[in-house]
C-alpha cells in the first residue's frame, strides 16, 4: 500500500509552520519526531475527561484511567509481539529503561570481575549506566568495534565472550551512522553462551517491524517521543524469567505488596518495577501513536523512508566535498555527513535560518567521533511525514552553505 503523505502531513500541524520566513523542513526525527493531532488529542482529553490516579481508586475515573493505562500495556505488546502484557514495562525512555537493567540486573546478576559487551556506536545511555555499574561492582566492560564503513565486526563477537561475560547490550540502529545491527545473530551466539541480550531499540521502532520472540531479546527498550508518541515515556520489554529474577529498580508505592517497618515484599510482574504514580497520560498517548503508526502500516513506512535515505544518499553525493559517516549497506532512517572543512555547527546554524532543522554535534555518541577523528556530524534523519521535496531543499542548502564557505 502506497503512503498518502499528503493526508499524513495534515495529521501534524506543526508541519505548516514557518522559521524565519521559510517553510519548516523537519529532519530532526532521530532526537524527537513530531505528534499527529491524535496524539495531542489523547492528551488532551486524559487530562479533561478521565484524570484520576490508577489502580488505588474505587471510583469510576480511577477504573476508567486504570483501564486505558492496562490497555495501552497490552497496545504495545501487540505491537511489539511480546508473549505477555506483564513483560512490558512503562518507564520514563529508553535511557530509564537501560539503567533499570544496569542497575537491577547489575547488582543481582554480577560479580566483581564479571564482564559486559557493548558496542564501539552506542549512545551514551547504553555506556555511561555500566560504567556507574562499575562503582557498584568492578565489572569490566568490552567493546565490539565497527569497521571504517561503521559495520560492526560480528566475527570478533566470539573472542569478546568468555566465561566472566555477564551480559551483551547492543544498538539495534545506530543513532549516528544509521547502521542496523544484525541483532538476531548477535543473539544467536550470545545464547549459545547462555549470555542474555539487551536491545537499544530507540533508533529502530520507529523505522522497522519489530518481533522481540523472534528476535529472542531478552531485553529491549524504547521511546515513546521517537516513534510519534509524548515526551517522558517508554518501555522496557523483559522475558518474564528475568523481570522475577532481578530485583526492583525503585521503591515507594504501587511496587510493594505489603510494607512494615521489618519488611517489605514486592507486588507482581509489572508493577514490581513501576513504582509511584505512573504516566497514565503518557501510556495511553503512547498506545494511540502506535496504533497511528499499526493503521499506516509498518512495513508501508520501512519501504517509503528506505526510498526516502536512498533518495537523499543519492542527492547529496552529488554536493562537491561531502562525506559521509557511516556507510553500511544496511541503514536506517538518516544520514551523517560533513562538508569540506565546515564546522557541523556553522551548516547547521546556516542551515537554520534557511527553515531546515537538522542536528549537529556528537549526538549523544562521543566513541564514534573519536573513531573517525572528528568532532562532530551534521545528522538529517527522516520520518514518514518526510518529502523528497524536502530533500531537495536540504541539499540546496547545503549547496549554499559549501558556496558561502567557499569564497
Amino acid at each position: 500500500m502506497a503512503i498518502d503523505i499528503e493526508k499524513i502531513r495534515q495529521d501534524f500541524p506543526i508541519l505548516k509552520k514557518e522559521i524565519y520566513g521559510k517553510h519548516l523542513v523537519y529532519l530532526d526525527n532521530a532526537a524527537t519526531t513530531q505528534k499527529p493531532r491524535c496524539v495531542v488529542d489523547t492528551i488532551v482529553n486524559g487530562y479533561y475527561d478521565c484524570n484520576a490516579n490508577i489502580h488505588r481508586g474505587v471510583h469510576f475515573l480511577s477504573q476508567q484511567a486504570t483501564e486505558a493505562h492496562e490497555s495501552a500495556r497490552k497496545t504495545v505488546q501487540q505491537f511489539i509481539h511480546a508473549q505477555h502484557a506483564h513483560e512490558i514495562i512503562f518507564t520514563r525512555g529508553t535511557t530509564e529503561a537501560i539503567n533499570l537493567v544496569a542497575h537491577s540486573f547489575g547488582i543481582s546478576q554480577c560479580n566483581d570481575g564479571d564482564e559486559i559487551i557493548i558496542s564501539q556506536m552506542e549512545h551514551h545511555s547504553n555506556i555511561v549506566p555500566w560504567q556507574l555499574l562499575q562503582q557498584i561492582r568492578n565489572i569490566r566492560l568490552r567493546v565490539l568495534p565497527f569497521d571504517k564503513k561503521g559495520v560492526l565486526q560480528i566475527d570478533q563477537l566470539e573472542n569478546l565472550i568468555n566465561e566472566k561475560t555477564k551480559l551483551i547490550a547492543i544498538a539495534h540502529v545506530s543513532n549516528t551512522l544509521g547502521s542496523i545491527n544484525p541483532v538476531k545473530q548477535i543473539v544467536q551466539i550470545a545464547h549459545s553462551h547462555n549470555i542474555p541480550v539487551l536491545v537499544d531499540g530507540a533508533q529502530s521502532t520507529p523505522h522497522t517491524p519489530i518481533d522481540v520472540q523472534d528476535l529472542d531479546v531478552d531485553f529491549f527498550a524504547f521511546s515513546g517521543h521517537k516513534i510519534y508518541g509524548p515526551t517522558g515515556i517508554g518501555v522496557l520489554y523483559g522475558k518474564e524469567k528475568w523481570l522475577e529474577a532481578i530485583p526492583p529498580y525503585q521503591g515507594g508505592g504501587e511496587m510493594i505488596q505489603k510494607v512494615s517497618f521489618e519488611k517489605t515484599t514486592f507486588n507482581e510482574l509489572p508493577f514490581k518495577f513501576e513504582a509511584g504514580t505512573p504516566d497514565y497520560i503518557g501510556s495511553t498517548a503512547l498506545a494511540t501513536a502506535l496504533n497511528y503508526v499499526s493503521e499506516i502500516g509498518i512495513d508501508n513506512i520501512a519501504h517509503y523512508e528506505h526510498e526516502l535515505l536512498q533518495y537523499a544518499t543519492n542527492k547529496l553525493s552529488q554536493i562537491e566535498g561531502i562525506r559521509f559517516i557511516g556507510e553500511s549497506e544496511h541503514k536506517s532512517g538518516l544520514i551523517s555527513f560533513l562538508v569540506g572543512n565546515i564546522h557541523p555547527y556553522d551548516m547547521g546554524t546556516i542551515l537554520d535560518k534557511l527553515g531546515i532543522a537538522v542536528r549537529t554535534g556528537h549526538h549523544c555518541a562521543e566513541p564514534v567521533m573519536k573513531a573517525f577523528d572528528i568532532e562532530g556530524t551534521v545528522r538529517a534523519s527522516f520520518a514518514l511525514y518526510n518529502t523528497t521535496e524536502e530533500i531537495d531543499i536540504l541539499a540546496a542548502g547545503i549547496e549554499r552553505v559549501a558556496k558561502m564557505f567557499r569564497r
